[in-house]
C-alpha cells in the first residue's frame, strides 16, 4: 500500500509530508484548494507524462518521492526482481521535474525509465477517474478480472501455455515445410560437396605436412649448397675444422701433465672434434637422400594444387577444409531427417491444438457462468449508487479458432448501459466522468476479493449524486477500504464521514505567493470539516451535532 507522499515545489504546493493510512482516506476542501494535486503528484510518480509547467513558479524543479509497503504486492516483488531494483519489502519511487530539461525517475534509488514507472504504477495504484490511466478500460484486465472473480484464473494460464505449445510447435513446422521446396536441391548440393570434400582424404595435421614437404622439395638446390659448403669446411677442407680441433686436443694433452688445470679443456676440445666428425657424418648422409626423384616433386605440387583449389572454391583457409567437410556432413544428416521431424511436430502440434481446444472450451463455459453472476452483482451496486435502471454485462464474443490466442476462445468485453432504454456499450465508451468513477466503484466493490492492485483512488467519485446514494457511497468505499486502500476526493460529508482517514486540503496565501497544505484531521477536526460540507459558510452548532452523528455512525 501506499504509505508516504512527499512533495516539493509542485504547482502551489511548497512542501508536503504525508503519511498515509490503510483502509479508506477521504481528501476534503474549498473548491480550487488543491485536492487533485496529491492525484497529479502520484500519476507523476507513476510515469505520467511530465509538463514543465507543472513546476512551482519561481523554483527550478519539482520532486515527487512515493513510498510503498509491498508486504501483501508479491506481482510487485517479482517485477522489482526481474528487473533488479528490489530492495526487500518497500518501494520507493522518485520523480524529478527539471525546468527547461527532461525529468528524471529512480527506483529504490536507482535510475528508471517512463516505462518502468508505468510498469510498477499499474502493479501498485488504480486510479479512477477522468484523469488518469484506469486499468479497468483495458481488454486484458476485464478478461482478467473475470477470470479472478470466477475463480478460474489456473484454468486460464493453463489455456495460455497451451496455446504457446501449439504456437512453437506449429511454427517450427511451417519453418521446416517453408525449406521444404528448397531442401531437395540442398541436399544434391550437400552431397556432392560432401563427397568432393572427403575424397581429398586428408586431415589438419596431413594438409600441413604436405605443405611443408612441398616447401622443402621447391629449396632442394639450395639445401645441397649450403650442406656441401659446411660439410667441406668442418671435414674435408685443408685443414678442416675437424683437424684445427684434434691437433688442438692433441697439444693440450702434452701440457696437461704440465699443469693439470688443462685437462678439463682438453676434453671439452675432445668432445668438440667427436661431434664434428657426428656432424660431419650426418651432412653426407643429408646430401646422400637430397637425390630426390623428380616425379615426387611433381606429384606434392599436384596434390597441394588440389588443395588449395579447393579452399578457394569453399572460401577458406587449406587447414579449414576438413572443417567445412564436417560442417555440411551435419547438414545433409540433418536435412535427410527432416521428413521424420516434421512427422513428428505435425504430431506434436495436433496433440497440443487438441489440448488448447479442449481447456479454452472449458474456459469458455465456466467463463459464460461467472460473466452471468458478475454482470448481475454490478448491476444491483450501479442500482445503489444512484443508477437506477442501469445495466452492467460481460460480452463473451466467440473467436474463430484460427484467430484463437493465449486469453482463450472468446473476446471479453465489459459493456454497460447507464440510464433506461439506453443499450449497453463498451465501458470505455461510457462519454460521463462521473458514471464512469461511480461504475468503476461498483466493479471494485463485486470484485474486491480478486484484485491485485493494493490502493485505488476515486477521484470525484462523488459527481453529480447526494442524499441517500451518497451515503451508500460511502458505506461502499468504506467496505472497499477494509480489503485494500482507498483514497477518494470527495465533496460529499457522508462519504467523508465513512472514512478511517481524513485528509483537509486547504490554500493560503504567504508572501505574495499562494501556498497549498494537507493536514491529517483529529475527531474534532473531522467535526468542523464535516459541518462546513454540510452547513457552507453558516456553521451552527446543530450542524456540528449531526457532523458528530455522522461520524458516530460510521464507527
Amino acid at each position: 500500500m501506499l504509505n508516504h507522499v512527499y512533495i516539493k515545489d509542485l504547482a502551489i504546493v511548497s512542501a508536503l509530508d504525508l503519511d498515509l493510512t490503510p483502509g479508506l482516506t477521504a481528501l476534503t476542501g474549498e473548491t480550487g484548494a488543491g485536492k487533485s494535486i496529491l492525484i497529479d503528484a502520484l500519476g507523476l510518480a507513476l510515469g505520467d507524462k511530465a509538463d514543465p509547467g507543472m513546476i512551482r513558479t519561481g523554483c527550478e524543479r519539482a520532486e515527487i518521492i512515493a513510498g510503498f509497503d509491498l508486504a501483501a504486492c508479491p506481482q510487485a516483488l517479482t517485477w522489482l526482481a526481474e528487473q533488479g531494483l528490489d530492495e526487500g519489502p518497500d518501494c520507493l519511487v522518485r520523480r524529478l521535474l527539471v525546468e527547461g530539461g527532461r525529468s528524471r525517475a529512480f527506483v529504490n534509488g536507482r535510475p528508471a525509465t517512463g516505462a518502468q514507472l508505468q510498469q510498477i504504477g499499474e502493479l501498485l495504484v488504480d486510479i479512477h477517474g477522468q484523469h488518469a490511466h484506469q486499468s479497468l478500460l483495458r481488454p486484458a484486465t476485464q478478461r482478467d478480472l473475470l477470470d479472478a472473480y470466477g475463480g478460474h484464473a489456473d484454468l486460464a494460464a493453463a489455456v495460455a501455455d497451451l496455446y504457446r505449445a501449439w504456437r512453437d510447435q506449429d511454427r517450427a513446422l511451417r519453418r521446416i515445410e517453408a525449406e521444404g521446396a528448397d531442401r531437395a536441391a540442398r541436399l544434391d548440393l550437400l552431397r556432392y560437396q560432401v563427397e568432393e570434400l572427403a575424397g581429398l582424404g586428408m586431415n589438419v595435421e596431413q594438409i600441413r605436412e604436405l605443405d611443408q614437404e612441398q616447401r622443402r622439395l621447391g629449396s632442394l638446390g639450395r639445401l645441397q649448397e649450403v650442406g656441401a659448403r659446411l660439410l667441406m669446411q668442418i671435414d674435408e677442407a685443408e685443414p678442416s675444422v675437424g683437424d684445427t680441433l684434434r691437433h688442438a686436443g692433441t697439444e693440450l694433452a702434452d701440457v696437461a701433465g704440465i699443469d693439470p688445470r688443462l685437462a678439463p679443456l682438453q676434453e671439452l676440445i675432445d668432445g668438440a672434434a667427436i661431434q664434428v666428425q657426428e656432424a660431419a657424418a650426418g651432412l653426407r648422409q643429408y646430401l646422400a637422400d637430397l637425390d630426390v626423384d623428380p616425379g615426387l616433386i611433381e606429384q606434392v605440387e599436384t596434390r597441394l594444387g588440389q588443395v588449395h583449389d579447393l579452399a578457394r572454391k569453399y572460401r577458406c583457409t587449406a587447414e579449414e577444409l576438413p572443417g567445412a567437410l564436417e560442417t555440411r556432413r551435419a547438414e545433409l544428416a540433418g536435412l535427410e531427417h527432416a521428413d521424420e521431424d516434421a512427422a513428428g511436430l505435425a504430431a506434436a502440434r495436433d496433440a497440443a491444438r487438441a489440448a488448447y481446444l479442449d481447456r479454452a472450451g472449458a474456459l469458455g463455459a465456466a467463463r459464460t457462468q461467472a460473466a452471468a453472476r458478475l454482470g448481475e452483482t454490478i448491476s444491483g451496486f450501479m442500482h445503489q449508487l444512484g443508477m437506477g435502471g442501469g445495466r452492467f454485462a460481460v460480452a463473451l464474443t466467440p473467436l474463430d479458432p484460427q484467430e484463437a490466442g493465449a486469453g482463450g476462445l472468446e473476446r471479453i468485453e465489459f459493456q454497460v448501459s447507464a440510464n433506461p432504454g439506453q443499450p449497453l456499450a463498451p465501458l470505455a465508451r461510457v462519454a460521463s466522468g462521473g458514471e464512469l468513477s461511480r461504475i468503476g466503484l461498483a466493479i471494485q466493490v463485486a470484485t474486491a476479493q480478486c484484485g491485485s492492485v493494493p490502493t485505488l483512488v476515486f477521484d470525484e467519485v462523488d459527481v453529480g449524486i447526494g442524499g441517500g446514494v451518497a451515503e451508500i457511497v460511502g458505506r461502499l468505499l468504506r467496505q472497499l477500504g477494509s480489503e485494500r486502500q482507498v483514497l477518494c476526493v470527495t465533496h460529499l460529508p457522508q462519504v467523508a464521514a465513512q472514512a478511517h482517514q481524513h485528509l483537509k486540503v486547504s490554500k493560503f496565501a504567504a508572501e505574495g505567493q499562494t501556498h497549498t497544505r494537507i493536514q491529517a484531521l483529529d475527531r474534532q477536526d473531522r467535526v468542523e470539516e464535516i459541518a462546513r460540507m454540510l452547513g457552507g459558510t453558516q456553521i451552527t452548532q446543530k450542524t456540528r451535532d449531526h457532523a458528530d452523528e455522522m461520524l458516530g455512525c460510521a464507527g
